[in-house]
């Protein structure tokens, strides 16, 4: 049976679309495996862009929105396919039935990604920013939380656990 992941804390994406926006297809930017536990963080672009934009991002040339999804729990976890860049990945997660368990496929041109996970779901790190002509997103970043935004103008290397393992 099909289920909708429970976001943990949909705030920043319900300020930008007024309702969390649905995961079933983004492009994926990268998978991160936490060492400290079993957790997995999806960093995505959402497949549109809202309609009205906060006052930090109007005026600013940007056409894109990214955010972290972090998965809990995580078990049976399989990459059979890896080969960035993503443009367009489908989500899907299934029941489990007890214990709030599902299981999590990512699926598309360059990656097979799946695993069980907890339905609860942390979303972080919401930026704005222009996707480059090529599709890559290492330019600029406006991100919509204060402390993101103080701390960096781009999203940081993969070393940089304090980013990429809090959300």
């Amino acid at each position: 049976m099909t289920v909708v992941p429970t976001l943990v804390n949909p705030a920043d994406l319900v300020r930008l679309y007024g309702e969390a926006p649905p995961l079933d297809t983004f492009r994926l930017r990268a998978v991160n495996l936490s060492w400290r536990g079993p957790a997995v963080t999806l960093r995505v672009d959402l497949p549109s862009f809202p309609a009205a934009v906060p006052p930090e991002w109007e005026g600013e040339d940007v056409d894109t929105v990214q955010c972290h999804f972090r998965f809990m729990a995580v078990e049976d976890l399989s990459l059979r396919e890896w080969e960035p860049p993503v443009p367009s990945a489908s989500f899907t997660a299934e029941s489990l039935g007890g214990n709030r368990r599902m299981r999590v496929r990512v699926r598309g041109a360059g990656v097979d990604l799946g695993f069980t996970s907890h339905e609860s779901v942390h979303v972080g790190h919401v930026s704005a920013f222009g996707i480059a002509p090529g599709g890559t997103d290492g330019g600029r970043h406006l991100f919509l939380r204060h402390l993101d935004r103080r701390l960096h103008v781009t999203v940081p290397g993969p070393e940089e656990k304090t980013f990429h393992e809090r959300i």
